[in-house]
Parts: C-alpha cells; sequence; structure tokens
C-alpha cells in the first residue's frame, strides 16, 4: 500500500515507517517545509502538497507539539494548534482528493479521558474536564471530515509510551538507573501504558482490521499505579527506588503540567482491541519493560 505519515521521523512514527517499510508498504514522509518532496506541508499557514501521481491508500497523522515542559499559555496554545490545525488541514484535504485513502489514522492520546481516579474507563467513556482533555475532544473532532467523506477514520488513543530511545521512559532511565527513583506524588495514581512495539504492533493491526473505526485505546493491560510502575522499572533495573517526589515538589517543578501528566490517573482499557481480537505482546509491565530495555 501507499501510505503517507505526518510525524515520520518523530518517536512513535520512525518506528512505525520502519514496521511498515519492513512488511513491503510504500511509505511517504509528510515533510515540513520541504523542496522537492512529493508531500508536503506548512500547517500553520494551512498550504500543503499531494503528489497527484500517488493514489494513497493510508493516511497516518502522528503530528502534534511535546506536552513536556512548563506550561505557558503560549505553550498551550502551541500544543492545541499543532493537533487541531494539523489535523483539520490533512483531514480536509484527503477528503477532496479524487482518490480517497481507505483509511485515516489520527493520533490522540487517554488524556481525552482527563483524571478517572481508580474507575477503569473504555472507548465510551465521556471526555474528561481538563486541559488536556478539551485538546482530546478538539483533535479528534478536526477528524470528522474524513470520516464524514466515507474514509475510515480511526482515533488512536495512546498511553505513556514506553522506549529507551524516548518519550517518558528514557528520561526516566538516568536517576532510576542511579538508584535515585522513586514514586510520584501519592504514587496511587494509575498509569496506563504501552510499549513501543506493541504501539506499533497495534497500529499494524489498526490497519489490517476493517472493523475498527473512531476511538481505539492503544494501551496495554492491566494498568498500573505509579507506585506499582516504579517498583516494576527498580525490579528489572535491579536497582533501589527510594526517593519519592512529593507533589509539592512536582508541581513546583512543572507547574501546570505535573497535575495533568504526571499526578492525574488515567485507568484506561483496550476494550475495541480486545474485542477485535487483538494478542498482546506482553502479559505484563515486567515484560514489557525488560523487553524495552534489553
Amino acid at each position: 500500500m501507499n501510505i503517507l505519515i505526518s510525524g515520520s521521523s518523530g518517536f512513535v512514527g520512525s518506528a512505525v515507517s520502519k514496521r511498515l517499510l519492513s512488511l513491503g508498504h510504500h511509505v511517504f514522509p509528510l515533510k515540513r517545509n520541504s523542496t522537492g518532496a512529493f508531500f508536503t506541508w506548512q500547517p500553520h499557514e494551512e498550504k500543503i502538497h499531494l503528489d497527484p501521481s500517488v493514489p494513497l491508500d493510508v493516511v497516518i497523522n502522528l503530528s502534534g507539539e511535546s506536552s513536556k515542559g512548563r506550561w505557558t499559555e503560549a505553550k498551550k496554545q502551541e500544543i492545541l494548534d499543532s493537533r487541531v490545525s494539523t489535523t483539520r488541514l490533512l483531514s480536509r484535504t484527503i477528503s477532496g482528493l479524487e482518490h480517497k485513502p481507505s483509511l485515516f489514522i489520527s493520533a490522540s492520546a487517554i488524556g481525552y479521558y482527563g483524571d478517572t481516579g481508580e474507575t477503569l474507563v473504555d472507548e465510551t467513556a465521556e471526555n474528561g474536564s481538563d486541559f488536556l482533555a478539551g485538546v482530546g475532544a478538539r483533535w479528534e473532532a478536526a477528524s470528522l471530515t474524513a470520516r464524514d467523506a466515507d474514509i475510515r477514520t480511526v482515533n488512536i488513543r495512546t498511553g505513556v509510551v514506553l522506549g529507551k530511545d524516548g518519550g517518558a521512559l528514557k528520561e526516566m532511565l538516568t536517576p532510576f538507573k542511579m538508584g535515585l527513583g522513586g514514586i510520584i506524588g501519592s504514587g496511587q495514581q494509575y498509569w496506563s501504558w504501552v510499549s513501543l512495539d506493541e504501539l506499533v504492533n497495534m497500529i499494524e493491526f489498526v490497519i489490517e482490521t476493517e472493523s475498527l473505526s473512531g476511538p481505539v485505546n492503544l494501551v496495554s493491560k492491566p494498568s498500573v499505579t505509579n507506585r506499582e510502575f516504579t517498583k516494576s522499572l527498580a525490579r528489572v533495573l535491579n536497582r533501589p527506588a527510594i526517593l519519592p517526589m512529593p507533589a509539592w515538589m512536582v508541581r513546583l517543578l512543572f507547574g501546570e503540567m505535573a497535575d495533568a501528566m504526571l499526578l492525574s490517573s488515567v485507568r484506561v482499557y483496550p476494550k475495541k482491541l480486545e474485542n477485535a481480537g487483538y494478542r498482546f505482546i506482553h502479559s505484563n509491565l515486567d515484560d514489557a519493560l525488560a523487553a524495552v530495555l534489553a
């Protein structure tokens, strides 16, 4: 198939591109401000060029400004715009093609649900009320033009992605390897996780499974508390994890992002994947971390 990917050079996008190429697909990166490329765009200017000589079968949208760092008002606006405006532009453009792709996979995140506490939620759960939940709702709504054009549209709500070369785990490895890791806040908040290899498998499964559409949770089973995650990582690294980071310190260091991404509890279940027959690579967090860090 001919597969277009935005965000193809990122942590997730590069892994997805590599897998799809290994399967014999033709992968085309959607490049920013590039000359001489088949597919280019300048999302902030709402400009996009898709080579009409290449009929696209699948479009995967993985663009978005990183949510890490202190959230100034400008940063929050960039987080929102980099997701909503890019998705809207891509969705609208592919909907107007003479040869429409059969599938549009657009990134989303489990932040859509907000803080769920101890409640286990699936794709039927309501939208949350915090900043990231609002971003998630608008992000997914921006893909509806494609759905309305009869393109199978899947919003992949991704959990905390575990890979040693990027994402949250990369930043945690150094202190944990030095024996300086520990729980964050109370440690009772749930983290819904997925290894990078599992995530790539899930995206491949979404492409192959025509019955899947709408929001799909890309997380592994089971969700774990931050305390359980801390113990698991320390166990796999064979290091102690005895230096907790109290909530007040997390908020001092990271501001609003602390409550939204580190201290909030998001307990998510991959119901649609399971119902569609997806077979998970890892049955628990210890196995996943051991594979990631091998």
